[in-house]
This record gives C-alpha cells, structure tokens and sequence, in this order.
C-alpha cells in the first residue's frame, strides 16, 4: 500500500483563522519596522579630530597589516543629512566595502548645527573645517597626497576646495550626484521651486535661522509624492516575509527618519548663488574674497552620475566636466536614483567596485 499522507485539509473556518494570525503578525512586524531603529553605522572607527559639531574618524583597518593603497580616502557627505548611509549596515556598506579593498578610510561628520551655527556659510565649510580636517589626517598618516569622495552637497563642496586650494595635495577627486551646474531652470528637481523668483530664501532664513530638517526633507519627498509617501511602504508590506529586504528598507528607513537641519546662512548661499545665479559655472562666485575657478581644479575626476536622478538631475553634474581644468576626468553614469546608486541592493555590483578600480590605479 502506499503512504498516507497525514495532512488534514484546513476547513474553512480553521483557513480564515491561519490567515488572520499571519496578517496580524505582518502588521506587528509592519508597526515595528516603521516605528524602531535599525543598527547601522556599524563598522568601527576612532574619533581623530573635532571642530565645533565636526568629527573626523578614521574607520579601523580591515586589510593586514597596512593598508594596500598609499592614498587614504576621505568621505564628504552632505550638510543636511547624516552620513551613516556610506555605511549602512554589515554586507551593505560602502565604507566596509572600500575598507577591504584596502584604503585607509576617514570620514568628516559635519555634525548637527545648533541656533548658534546658523551664519555657517559655504565658506567656512570650504575654507575652514575642510582644510583643518585634511591637515589633521594628513599628519595622522603621513600622506601628503589623498583622495576625496563627495556625495550630493559634499560634492559641491569638494568641487569647491579642489578649485580653491589645487595645490594642497588632492590627488583624486570622485563626485557622487553632484549638484553644480543650475543652467537648465527647467531640469527638474529642487530648481522646480528653488529657481523661481518668487522662493524667498533670505524669508526662510529669517523665520527659522537654521533651516529645519523636516521643510527639506518634505520638499525632496514632494518631488515624488507618491513613491515616497505610499509606494514605500506597499513596498515594504509586499515584501513583509522576505528578511533581506525587510533588513536592507528599515535601514534605510532609520536613516531616512534622522533629519537634521541645515545652517541658515549655507541654505541662503544654496539657493541664491547657485541655483538662482549659477555663481560657480558662471564664474561670479567668491568665497571669503577668493574667486572660484574650476579652470584651476588639477585632481583627477571621476563623475558618478544617476539616470534616474531627481534630486540632482543629471545635467546638473554632467555638463560642467568641460569646466574643470584637470585631464584626467571620467563620467560613469549609472541606473538608479539619488540614494539608490550608492545604498541600493545592486550597488556593491555596480558603483563600489568602478569606484575602486577608478581609484585604486591612481592610488598607489
């Protein structure tokens, strides 16, 4: 005889009964996810060097007994937003990633400003906290030479050292989404409102001295409203029993929650000398009385661009290579968004490693 299977078909009411319990759980797990905080920025580091609300770490080696590439590498990130989303979480983050292939990886955290920092301009980050910050990891390793990395307004304010100060040892310079050329008003992205005649910065600036977190990060998601305000989430809970990618969305999600404000008088500078008068491709922009030239820019550049940007649209960073003074310049466009070519699931397959063979073969 053959076996008898032993499974007894659920009757209807026993059915009903199963699917409740597994909705009930997927909405327990759903309200956690949505409410907690994952563990990210992981990855160990030291405290080097500190200025106001600035810290400057160096991330412990991965790569014994010295790192593979002579060139540290140092990582900007934006001015409103933390930058624990260069290190993510344990196998996603770029910062591991990079730390394995060998370099020596320090990180400026531009701190949190508080209503005392409110005229913290461009300047200041350019002129005064950046240059300290490299001094100090220069001395804390010997290099006289390094690479820099800018994500969105890192970018900018990399761009903007690397013209003012050619000299000063930057030897590679790799833009992530990087806004600088505010030429086409029409391109999309914050310019849709920022552009226009009508948004008063200097009001803004006024009311609220520093400008609150949750005004950007409301406008940024207002570009795409329904992506950001529903799609998110009918993404999360289509994906509610998938581990991995409910790991990887609330993550995210934690880093996303972590607004922060942005010092009034950079906000003001923001709006008014780039994207109103496009002052650094125009050529009219200064800088403590220092004109800025990108004609003067010499490091090598490598310009990570994304399609599908809308945030930083890609015309934005594309079209300014023409400007920069140095030689050695490459563009690497590559699908996804904003966030999404740095953060997202395909990127340690995509950015990362064009990332590291761009650098490691100037890095030695």
């Amino acid at each position: 005889m053959g076996n008898t299977s032993t499974r007894t078909a659920l009757d209807p009411f026993q059915q009903v009964c199963k699917n409740w319990h597994e909705a009930a759980k997927n909405v327990r797990t759903f309200n956690r996810l949505l409410s907690s905080d994952a563990q990210i920025a992981r990855t160990p580091k030291q405290l080097v060097w500190t200025l106001n609300k600035a810290k400057l770490y160096r991330y412990s080696p991965m790569v014994d007994p010295h790192p593979r590439h002579k060139t540290p590498l140092l990582l900007i990130f934006a001015i409103m937003n933390r930058p624990h989303v260069l290190d993510l979480r344990p196998g996603h983050s770029f910062v591991e990633y990079m730390l394995k292939q060998g370099y020596d990886v320090f990180l400026l955290d531009w701190g949190i400003p508080g209503p005392e920092d409110k005229n913290l301009s461009f300047d200041d980050y350019t002129l005064e906290y950046l240059p300290r910050a490299i001094r100090k990891f220069q001395s804390i390793t010997g290099a006289q030479q390094f690479s820099m990395l800018g994500w969105c307004l890192g970018a900018l304010i990399s761009t903007l050292y690397a013209a003012l100060r050619p000299d000063d040892g930057l030897k590679n310079l790799v833009l992530l989404t990087a806004p600088l050329d505010f030429s086409d008003k029409a391109a999309g992205g914050f310019s849709r409102w920022a552009s226009d005649a009508a948004f008063n910065a200097d009001r803004v600036v006024e009311t609220f001295g520093n400008v609150p977190g949750e005004m950007i990060d409301a406008g940024a998601k207002m570009l795409k409203p329904v992506e950001n305000f529903v799609g998110t989430y009918v993404n999360l809970w289509d994906n509610i029993d998938d581990v991995g990618k409910v790991s990887a969305w609330h993550a995210m999600n934690t880093w996303v929650r972590d607004i922060i404000p942005m010092a009034g008088a950079a906000y003001r500078q923001l709006i008014n000398d780039f994207y109103k008068h496009n002052r650094l491709v125009e050529g009219t922009l200064s800088l403590r009385g220092e004109p800025v030239r990108l004609s003067q820019l010499r490091a090598s550049v490598l310009n990570v661009i994304a399609e599908s940007d809308h945030i930083t649209p890609p015309c934005q960073s594309e079209r300014v290579m023409s400007l920069f003074g140095t030689e050695d310049k490459a563009v690497h466009r590559v699908r996804g968004g904003h966030i999404g070519i740095m953060a997202g699931r395909g990127a340690e397959h995509t950015t990362w490693p064009h990332i590291d063979q761009w650098l490691a073969a100037r890095s030695n």
